[in-house]
């Protein structure tokens, strides 16, 4: 029972110098990470090598792919990649049905871009939208906010779950992770967009828009970016890795469908999500145009690095933190205790929606939880089949709940669709709370066929 307590210390002490002390989460998982060897009383001896080598294997199994993974998103978002995205899915959706578009924008676009840019970068097309259908603005606000938000935790490349996976171990079963993640992704958007729809007719205020401010017209913001790119080369940089990722995940299928020769050693090389991310990396580059774009490629990549930089501390902090956890003496106990209270998959999923509820960052909450769930998975009956990859999904769905003052993300949306705050408690907050229960509804009847 110490070793419980400890274990709960630790996290309440992350969540409170993370939420209340704005300390940087990197340092706080690290900290946790000492304080948790000597308070497990691991060897001393033992204690340097175990945060090393768990910091230094996942930065080695995953950097480059979080590397790649950001800079696809940013070049998509300066290049205008993300609007030629939204206009191509507008001429296949329409705008018949204007949440639906709006969410259905939101899942894609989010898939490489991170959510809060996502909404910057297609609020003028929501405003414009909302307008010609002559439908609530808060309804089209919630539609995109929860489109977004449902890849962002749950498909990869986004960080989030790719950090999830490297904590887990099942970096080599992300094309599974991609397949899986889109189709409860999904389900957790559906949810969302029928509860955004409860808003399509009502009359909320808004907040005035002030006097030094001024709206750009989704026209304005696309003459902003000179001639956008076709519709084909902005999806080519994320199709492109998600094909070949999935290609080769079919490829070491036990039936073997793509051959054992040439045909198979190639699909796997091309789908080593390293391999396939530089590939949609390259593709990207066909994004920028005119004069200066080398020198926009070279600002573009040092910014991506800026923006990956603390995402992969963090990452890596908290693979230390769960080396240490794995290396204690709790794993035994909870093995012993844990099974027996047939909790399963719930486990990832109420640990994620504690830690995110608590602090507000997705990433920070899918990082820490898989760091702690890594040892836990045995004990839970996580670690056969697809367990581990339900587990990240699970902490996808956690991420979620719920969205409200300690999240970067409600103040993104709330600000900018110039929702006042206590309207955006009733009205956005909910709204992460479904999509996240909704998602783990969907992961766990998941589980009931693939475990």
């Amino acid at each position: 029972m110490l070793d419980i307590l400890i274990l709960l210390l630790l996290v309440v002490a992350i969540v409170a110098v993370t939420a209340k002390l704005k300390i940087s989460p990197f340092l706080a998982l690290l900290g946790a990470a000492f304080v948790g060897a000597f308070a497990f009383r691991l060897p001393a001896e033992e204690i340097i090598p175990t945060i090393t080598t768990a910091f230094g294997n996942t930065m080695g199994s995953i950097g480059l792919v979080i590397l790649f993974g950001t800079m696809i998103g940013v070049i998509l978002e300066r290049s205008g990649g993300a609007i030629a995205m939204a206009d191509g899915l507008i001429k296949v959706i329409g705008t018949r049905f204007p949440t639906l578009t709006m969410s259905v924008i939101g899942y894609i676009v989010s898939i490489p871009v991170f959510c809060d840019s996502g909404f910057i970068i297609l609020n003028s097309l929501r405003k414009a939208m909302a307008e010609r259908a002559k439908v609530s603005l808060v309804a089209m606000s919630i539609a995109l906010m929860t489109g977004l938000y449902a890849t962002h935790t749950m498909v990869p490349p986004t960080p989030g779950p790719l950090a999830a996976a490297a904590n887990l171990n099942v970096v080599d079963s992300l094309g599974l992770l991609i397949a899986l993640g889109l189709v409860v992704a999904a389900v957790s958007a559906g949810a969302a967009l029928l509860y955004a729809n409860s808003f399509l007719k009502k009359d909320i205020e808004l907040l005035p828009l002030a006097a030094e401010d001024t709206e750009v017209s989704y026209e304005e913001l696309r003459a902003e970016y000179g001639k956008l790119p076709s519709g084909f080369m902005a999806f080519l940089p994320i199709l492109l890795p998600i094909v070949l990722i999935c290609l080769a995940s079919i490829a070491k299928l036990p039936s073997a469908p793509l051959g054992a020769g040439t045909g198979y050693e190639v699909s796997v090389f091309l789908g080593t999500p390293v391999i396939a991310l530089a590939l949609g990396l390259i593709a990207a580059i066909f994004l920028l145009r005119g004069h200066g774009k080398l020198s926009r490629f070279n600002t573009q990549i040092s910014d991506s690095i800026l923006l990956a930089a603390p995402i992969l501390l963090i990452t890596c902090a908290g693979a230390a933190f769960g080396g240490v956890l794995g290396k204690s003496s709790i794993t035994g106990f909870l093995s012993e205790n844990l099974a027996t209270l047939g909790l399963g998959i719930a486990v990832p999923f109420i640990i994620s929606a504690a830690l995110k509820t608590a602090q507000g960052s997705s990433t920070v909450a899918m990082v820490t939880t898989s760091a702690m769930m890594l040892p836990l998975l045995e004990p839970l009956g996580l670690n056969q089949g697809a367990g581990p990859v339900l587990a990240v999904l699970a902490i996808g769905a956690g991420a979620m709940v719920v969205s409200h003052a300690n999240d970067s993300f409600f103040w993104v949306v709330s600000q900018f669709s110039r929702i006042p705050t206590a309207t955006a408690y009733r009205t956005l907050t909910p709204a992460t709370a479904i999509q996240g229960v909704s998602g783990f509804i969907a992961v766990w009847g998941l589980s009931l066929v693939l475990i």
